[in-house]
């Protein structure tokens, strides 16, 4: 069974077939989603998943979501980009950090963040018959892109689907994030989303 799969693989074989599969795609955030989305609309049929419960407060959180819905507004992709935004629920990550917020960021807190978050979007990927998922947060510098990879394929291993294995951040893709932002006037926010319960 597979259940991953190198995104430049997938590229490859899609730009010389006709198809234009499903993607799941976790957004943590519009200006990290700017990039990504714009790298793979033309390949795929996308749905933006918001689902992040690390982020604090409840205003921060709805303004993170706003700002992604207001993205895919401006935006215009080669494939429609439709957008899930999930109901607020903290307790599901303070369930999982609370063990580990004394240690620092890129530690056992962030794992089980990074679990939490694409275990949500595999489930919600095999549910709804997507062919692929993966995530915008290896886009940012602060991420390990090669845990968030191991820990997306574990997720379709666990609860179904491919996920794409990838790393924004190459080919100048945070640089390009910071440039889309600045052209889409997107609020760039100054940290993850966590804060001590």
């Amino acid at each position: 069974m597979v259940v991953s799969r190198p995104l430049e693989d997938a590229i490859a074989e899609l730009e010389v077939s006709a198809k234009t599969p499903k993607l799941l795609l976790h957004c943590c955030c519009a200006p990290c989603a700017s990039h990504v989305l714009e790298r793979l609309s033309p390949f795929f049929r996308i749905t933006a998943l918001f689902f992040n419960p690390n982020i604090k407060p409840r205003e921060e959180y709805d303004k993170r979501a706003a700002e992604l819905l207001k993205l895919l507004s401006l935006a215009g992709y080669v494939n429609t980009v439709d957008a899930i935004v999930c109901e607020y629920d903290p307790a599901s990550y303070d369930a999982v950090a609370a063990p580990f917020w004394d240690e620092p960021e890129g530690g056992r807190r962030c794992m089980k963040c990074f679990e939490l978050r694409l275990g949500e979007t595999a489930m919600r990927a095999a549910s709804l018959g997507y062919d692929y998922f993966t995530t915008t947060l290896s886009v940012s510098p602060h991420k390990d892109a090669e845990l968030l990879n191991k820990t997306g394929a574990d997720m379709a291993e666990r609860f179904g689907g491919v996920y794409l294995v990838s790393d924004f951040k190459k080919r100048d893709g945070y640089k390009r994030s910071v440039e889309l932002s600045k052209q889409y006037g997107l609020y760039r926010q100054n940290y993850c989303g966590c804060q001590k319960m």
